[in-house]
């Protein structure tokens, strides 16, 4: 398969981009190295990347900026990042993405358990991943070509530390269950399903 991953030089980019080379022809894409890189936030920087790809067989993003910070300094210009990133970066993604993806091909976006647990300082990230959320429930029953959507919706995964006192309480996500979050996504055969690693 041909997989695009959005979002490869970040920590889990970079873990699934190593997993899956071994099986398959991976487009590592980031936001500035990378073989290919895109500003998410920019509708003609996605069109050019995908001119670029060509059709391909599976996308996973596990790119999603988001503001983090204090409730009651928060701005509008500071929520716009999760809204402008995480939010309407990854559906862009799979709007003008749905015209290069090949027939019974897949797409997987990223959100987290910030969604049903929100933390102090994350509710712009809580706001983004509730949205794409929803829109890839929608998008399931309207995507045609036997094209499926899921999204992998993990808490704090292990290997970011720096984010551990975030989330009190919380038992990181191994690499390897993130993993087999996204196998089931891309290789499975479900549809509309947050997949919670």
């Amino acid at each position: 398969m041909k997989i695009i991953i959005v979002g490869a030089t970040g920590t889990m980019g970079k873990y699934l981009s190593t997993a899956f080379e071994k099986e398959h022809e991976i487009i590592r894409v980031g936001s500035g190295s990378g073989d290919f890189q895109v500003d998410i936030t920019a509708v003609e920087s996605i069109e050019n990347l995908f001119r670029q790809t060509g059709s391909f067989d599976a996308l996973i993003s596990t790119a999603g900026p988001t503001h983090v910070g204090p409730w009651k300094k928060m701005s509008d210009k500071e929520f716009r990042k999760g809204v402008e990133g995480k939010m309407m970066g990854q559906i862009n993604l799979v709007l003008i993405g749905q015209h290069y993806i090949n027939p019974k091909g897949s797409f997987t976006l990223i959100t987290g358990g910030l969604t049903y647990e929100p933390q102090l300082n994350f509710a712009n990230a809580s706001a983004a991943n509730g949205a794409v959320e929803g829109f890839v429930r929608a998008a399931a029953i309207e995507l045609e070509n036997g094209i499926r959507i899921n999204a992998v919706s993990p808490t704090v995964i292990e290997d970011s530390p720096q984010y551990f006192p975030y989330f009190p309480g919380e038992i990181p996500v191994t690499m390897k269950a993130l993993e087999y979050g996204f196998r089931k996504s891309v290789f499975g055969a479900n549809t509309g399903q947050i997949i919670k690693p």
